[in-house]
């Protein structure tokens, strides 16, 4: 429960102290010894914590999800692998999984979608990191506009979007091979462009650092750079640009 909704209760008198007061007893943390889940984290930063799932024991992960649960009405999980699918729904059955951008989110309540956020992915092997992206960004309360395979090497397709691209508070570039992707959109645009280097490409691409340093490097203004197939990273960057954008909005689940 948030703490503004919480307080709600206590004023309007629905809910008693003594309740409320064990409502507050796990926050700032709840200490599970394995792990110390942030309940503080969307009231002192907008947006809840979220799960990094990749390396977790089975059991670890289940018992995060759970307790997140008891607290939140959304979880957003990433880095899942089909099997810790598997795992959580045994115990969730309400959760959900996405194999390509392997986001593993829990989402019991709707929330409005506001402003944009424009994903644009340079070739279709680049496509889990800009879905990774995209749906981040929806789940922090983003309108993703989705624009794919708009590389470089027929710069033609990339031009013909370019409207869609500047309606956009903000444009998420995601890129391996040379990463000139976002060199480019920063040319086009007058909103920040944050650029997402992947790891695809052939050897002399050293797993996205060809890309990492070319977009560095860039030319353009306008442009950051978050780490190696970090879509989550440029995801929440972008939806705090986004949530600046639209003021009367609140992208906390």
């Amino acid at each position: 429960m948030e703490i503004r909704e919480l307080l709600r209760q206590v004023k309007e008198g629905s809910l008693s102290v003594e309740q409320a007061e064990r409502a507050l007893t796990d926050l700032p943390y709840e200490d599970l010894q394995f792990a110390r889940l942030d309940h503080h984290r969307a009231l002192r930063s907008g947006f809840p914590e979220t799960v990094f799932c990749q390396g977790k024991a089975d059991e670890h992960l289940r018992e995060i999800y759970l307790r997140l649960l008891k607290k939140n009405e959304a979880v957003l999980g990433t880095r899942a692998s089909q099997h810790q699918y598997e795992v959580v729904r045994q115990a969730i059955g309400d959760v959900q999984y996405d194999a390509l951008s392997r986001i593993l989110k829990v989402e019991r309540k709707a929330r409005p979608q506001q402003g944009c956020v424009a994903v644009c992915s340079a070739g279709t092997a680049d496509l889990p990191v800009a879905e990774e992206a995209a749906q981040t960004a929806e789940f922090f309360g983003c309108r993703v506009e989705r624009i794919y395979d708009v590389g470089v090497a027929g710069l033609h397709r990339l031009l013909s979007q370019r409207e869609r691209i500047r309606a956009a508070n903000c444009t998420i570039a995601v890129a391996g091979m040379e990463g000139a992707l976002a060199t480019v959109i920063g040319g086009l645009v007058e909103r920040p462009v944050i650029a997402v280097p992947t790891s695809v490409g052939y050897g002399a691409s050293f797993q996205g650092l060809s890309a990492l340093l070319t977009m560095l490097n860039s030319c353009a203004n306008g442009v950051s750079v978050v780490n190696i197939d970090n879509g989550y990273g440029a995801a929440y960057v972008a939806a705090q640009i986004n949530r600046m954008a639209q003021p009367a909005a609140s992208a906390a689940p």
